[in-house]
């Protein structure tokens, strides 16, 4: 099939099938034209881009010139991109097609996907539960078959979670991997960019084209190509933290033991000093920093002023950050959360001297039903993140696959499992998570 031909039959399906999933807020009405050019071009030129034929979704607060880039909220409803992000930009040298723009919880503060003001995405794999978020739309796009790839962006879990729930692959690349510049930011401390795909060659492709450092974001760093291989001898760290589902748990102990049988790698349960502290000190962080970054939301740029448009769960993070920074705390909060971060770190950076990767559930219970969010307390919501928070305090790397699924209430709910590693070895997480995920096909 041309590329062309394939734009037209997935726009075409976006369109009849989208209605039910909501997982697209805007198409890009352009994309056949730009298949069209690219056809031109590689006839032209004998040459294709490594992205040739791949149809790409984007989470809508990552900015892609032309399009509605509105983070999921009434207040920046009508805000059409002039630029593209650094990642926008090295996704079409490499000839990539951005199908749309995709739903998400609002300014990316959520982890269920029912946050956005235009309504929750539908989970494809488990129509009554929650996709997950903030990604929500990027992860039921790839799962519902409407793009090849998609970008989403992960603060706490905020790909991983998702694509945990949708049955798919979400990678978080280490912090400075991928350059944040076009991104608007939920917590440029811990917010990173990164990719999901259906497996995990696909993720890491996407993921290689935009890599790399950028001067536009000086926290970026230079890193070598992203190559998948063999790993032998490896020596798995398994972190098991309280309030696991059993369920879950014990899936993910039966896939590791599956493992060392098949691959005869070692295995030892671990521990994280301070882990408990990590959500705590997340969501510390997070309110400082949103508050902060959403001061450029006056009204008098970017349509409305914040406060007066958006949903109740970003209101609670700007009047927390508030309340966090004020003055006559002299930043007190903000720098113990800071410190903490740093402990975490370190610990994580201790384990890796002895262990090649840690292994552990992603998320740790089941999605609960469409709805039973609004009904849930915050610190309950919360609480989802705190398998996935760790590595993004730590600033490694970490990636959620499939591994298996839960049977409850006549539905068969996907659960994913995370590899860790140290920061910068990504292409070594990957990897390692390929073997697994080749392990289920054998």
């Amino acid at each position: 099939m041309k590329l062309s031909e394939k734009v037209n039959v997935m726009l075409a399906k976006i369109k009849k099938e989208d209605k039910k999933v909501n997982s697209i807020l805007h198409i890009n009405e352009k994309a056949l034209e730009e298949a069209i050019e690219i056809e031109k071009k590689a006839e032209r030129t004998g040459k294709k881009g490594r992205l040739y034929g791949y149809l790409i979704a984007v989470k809508s607060n990552i900015n892609v010139k032309g399009l509605v880039t509105n983070c999921a909220s009434k207040v920046l409803e009508n805000y059409i991109s002039p630029y593209d992000a650094s990642v926008i930009e090295k996704i079409k040298s490499e000839d990539g097609i951005i199908i749309g723009m995709t739903n998400m919880d609002e300014f990316a503060a959520g982890g269920s996907g029912e946050n956005s003001a235009f309504g929750c995405s539908l989970n494809p794999k488990a129509p009554k539960r929650i996709p997950g978020g903030s990604s929500s739309g990027s992860c039921s796009a790839v799962a519902a078959g409407f793009c090849d790839m998609a970008l989403g962006s992960d603060t706490g879990g905020s790909i991983r979670n998702p694509a945990s729930n949708c049955g798919i692959v979400g990678v978080k690349p280490s912090y400075g991997l991928v350059s944040r510049y076009g991104l608007i930011d939920l917590s440029m401390s811990l917010d990173q960019i990164g990719t999901i795909a259906n497996n995990v060659e696909d993720a890491a492709l996407l993921l290689d084209v935009i890599r790399g450092k950028d001067s536009r974001d000086t926290r970026t760093f230079e890193s070598s190509p992203i190559k998948l291989e063999s790993m032998k001898n490896l020596k798995m760290g398994i972190l098991k933290i309280k309030d696991v589902d059993s369920a879950i748990q014990n899936l993910i102990d039966k896939k590791i033991s599956s493992l060392k049988e098949k691959y005869s790698w070692e295995s030892e349960e671990i521990s994280i000093k301070h882990i408990e502290l990590a959500v705590q000190t997340y969501y510390l962080m997070v309110c400082s920093e949103f508050f902060s970054a959403t001061r450029r939301f006056d009204g008098r740029r970017f349509g409305y002023k914040i406060e007066e448009k958006c949903g109740p769960e970003v209101l609670r993070r700007i009047l927390g950050g508030k309340e966090i920074t004020k003055a006559e705390f002299s930043g007190q909060y903000y720098q113990k959360a800071l410190g903490v971060k740093e402990v975490i770190k370190r610990e994580f950076e201790k384990i890796f001297m002895k262990y090649d990767c840690i292994i552990l559930p992603t998320c740790p219970s089941l999605p609960w039903e469409v709805g039973e969010g609004m009904k849930m307390k915050p610190e309950e919501i919360y609480a989802y993140d705190a398998l996935t928070i760790p590595a993004n305090l730590a600033e490694i790397c970490a990636i959620s696959i499939p591994a298996g699924k839960i049977k409850e209430k006549n539905e068969e709910i996907p659960i994913g499992l995370q590899v860790l590693c140290t920061r910068g070895l990504d292409a070594k997480m990957l990897s390692i998570a390929r073997m697994i995920e080749k392990y289920d096909h054998f």
